[in-house]
């Protein structure tokens, strides 16, 4: 039987943005989903956008993708809208992409859990975002 680390997450997954490298969110995807999480893959998409669909699903996960540059303008927009609207705090914020290192500490004081970058592997983005959701009690 294969492990499903994720079985009964539900995670949303969209490019930041208007940004236009998909691959890697859909490898991302696949893997989430080949971990047993329930994946909805919601494309590029603004902030709002995003938070419109965190309403409507609610997931446990939130990730984005941003390799064009707007990690930190949409990223910070993005909480925000979150905490506006009262989807922030029982979720996990997931940021993925070409992040440059200097700009990963300010992501992370924004409030997303976790940031990946090149070079990540399967595991490290299984095992962070399941050890992030126990630590928020899910």
């Amino acid at each position: 039987m294969i492990e499903q680390p994720l079985k009964g997450v539900k995670v949303i997954v969209a490019k930041l943005g208007l940004d236009t490298h998909w691959k890697g969110a859909i490898i991302v995807s696949y893997i989430l989903k080949n971990a047993g999480a329930d994946v909805l893959y919601i494309g590029n998409s603004m902030p709002e956008d995003i938070i419109n669909t965190v309403i409507d699903e609610d997931p446990q996960v939130v990730g984005v993708s941003s390799l064009g540059g707007a990690h930190l303008s949409l990223g910070s927009k993005l909480i925000e809208q979150a905490k506006k609207e009262g989807v922030f705090d029982e979720r996990l914020y997931v940021m993925g992409g070409v992040i440059p290192p200097q700009d990963i500490p300010i992501l992370y004081q924004l409030g997303y859990s976790l940031v990946f970058g090149p070079g990540t592997t399967e595991n490290e983005i299984i095992t962070g975002i399941t050890r992030k959701l126990k630590e928020k009690g899910h």
